[in-house]
């Protein structure tokens, strides 16, 4: 074989690589992305004993195996005004139908006397594969603590994670 012929192969060759390269880049930017959390929207039902029963509507979001959940429920209600930052909530999660799980977190917009309950995001770590299904609500506010149970499955069901 010639040295001419033998660069024209090489040539080609890298010309096929770059090329596949290149179709392999565009498939990956054209491609969708997924969605780490599915749903990322979900209610559910609490009691939360004298303080009143409702439901809470969920939203979840997933970095990594960073996740959060905020929620906001009508089950509570604020008994005074109640400045950002003031409530303190963890909400647990059974996780994969067995064991359980925690999100808590101590961030809260600002409320009103009687507005409901709004709290997160609230932080966790899951792992690819979690199914999480909210069991129980806990909110402190000024000391007071409020122990809410679920008395509805999630809907449209738990939040799995990717």
């Amino acid at each position: 074989m010639s040295a001419r012929s033998e660069r024209k192969r090489s040539r080609l060759g890298i010309l096929a690589a770059a090329s596949a390269g290149a179709l392999a880049v565009t498939t990956l930017a054209l491609a969708p992305a997924a969605q780490a959390v599915e749903p990322t929207a979900a209610s559910i039902g609490f009691d939360c004993g004298t303080w009143g029963s409702g439901t809470a509507d969920l939203t979840a979001t997933q970095n990594g195996t960073a996740a959060t959940i905020t929620l906001t429920t009508d089950a509570i209600t604020a008994p005074i005004a109640l400045s950002a930052g003031s409530v303190r909530s963890t909400l647990t999660l059974t996780r994969n139908g067995s064991g359980t799980t925690t999100f808590t977190g101590r961030s809260n917009p600002a409320m009103a006397a009687g507005d409901p309950v709004s709290s997160g995001p609230l932080s966790g770590t899951v792992a690819a594969g979690d199914s999480l299904e909210a069991t129980s609500l806990t909110v402190v506010v000024f000391g007071i603590s409020v122990t809410c149970s679920a008395t509805t499955p999630q809907n449209p069901g738990p939040f799995v994670f990717s």
